[in-house]
């Protein structure tokens, strides 16, 4: 007998799996479309238009299955861009404990990486950090239902942008074997990595997990926060979405005015 609760939670995966499936339908058909155009000088422009509306399609596929499940969730959104760059030159010890400081709206919040377990995210994280990619930025999405995470770093504020090369995945047999549904529990004060749903597609963007989230094993986790700072999330998470939805930008606006990785 499957109670309501793991109902709900399967609902949330089924509707997480058919975002990042349409996601990646959308880009395919964006590479496709630039590759056709980029022949044709005269209609350089339509490329734009195309992508809007590949991206558009998928919003209002998304909205069409909120409005069909009675626990509309989605993990952290992935990062559509892909690149080619290579990511940072490794300059970390990897042995040390590094920590990742937020100045933000809604108060400071701060965790600590292992390098030892994750040296490209970390390494990637303090090169970033160092050059302010992350100060001006904001949190855009707040999940309430089915998973429970405030999602950051994306330089564009819609869920798109990213430092323009990707890293691999780390750490991700961390949180132990999936169950039979598939998932792992990523515990409340977690911090992982969002990618596209493909392997080593991670940019910039993260997740900060403020109630456990029960999600694939297929999300970097790198950082743990500090009680202070879990708390901060947890506030954020409690005000709910704006308009009220239960995936969204966050009510209590996050913004983002500086951020340092320092060696512990």
């Amino acid at each position: 007998m499957v109670s309501s609760d793991q109902r709900r939670r399967q609902l949330a995966r089924e509707k997480f799996e058919r975002q990042q499936q349409r996601r990646e339908e959308a880009r395919r058909r964006t590479r496709r479309l630039t590759v056709v155009i980029a022949s044709a000088v005269a209609v350089v422009a339509v490329i734009g238009v195309g992508s809007y509306l590949a991206l558009g399609d998928d919003d209002k596929k998304d909205k069409a299955d909120a409005a069909a499940s009675s626990s509309p969730s989605a993990s952290a959104s992935p990062e559509a861009k892909e690149s080619s760059a290579p990511e940072p030159a490794m300059k970390i010890d990897k042995k040390a404990e590094y920590t990742f400081s937020l100045k933000t709206s809604q108060g400071d919040i701060g965790f600590a990486m292992k390098a030892a377990k994750t040296p490209h995210t970390t390494n990637s994280f303090k090169s970033l950090a160092d050059k302010g990619f992350f100060d001006g930025t904001k949190c855009h999405r707040l999940t309430t239902q089915g998973i429970f995470v405030l999602q950051c770093g994306d330089p564009k504020g819609d869920g798109t942008g990213g430092p323009g090369y990707t890293i691999p995945d780390e750490n991700l047999t961390a949180l132990g074997k999936a169950g039979a549904d598939g998932t792992v529990t990523y515990p409340a004060g977690t911090v992982a990595m969002a990618n596209t749903g493909q392997p080593h597609s991670g940019g910039s963007q993260f997740f900060l997990v403020y109630k456990d989230s029960k999600l694939p094993p297929t999300y970097t986790p790198f950082g743990t926060m500090d009680e202070a700072s879990l708390k901060a999330v947890k506030d954020i998470g409690a005000a709910g979405v704006a308009g009220g939805a239960a995936d969204g930008a966050p009510k209590k606006a996050v913004e983002i005015s500086k951020a340092a990785v320092a060696k512990s």
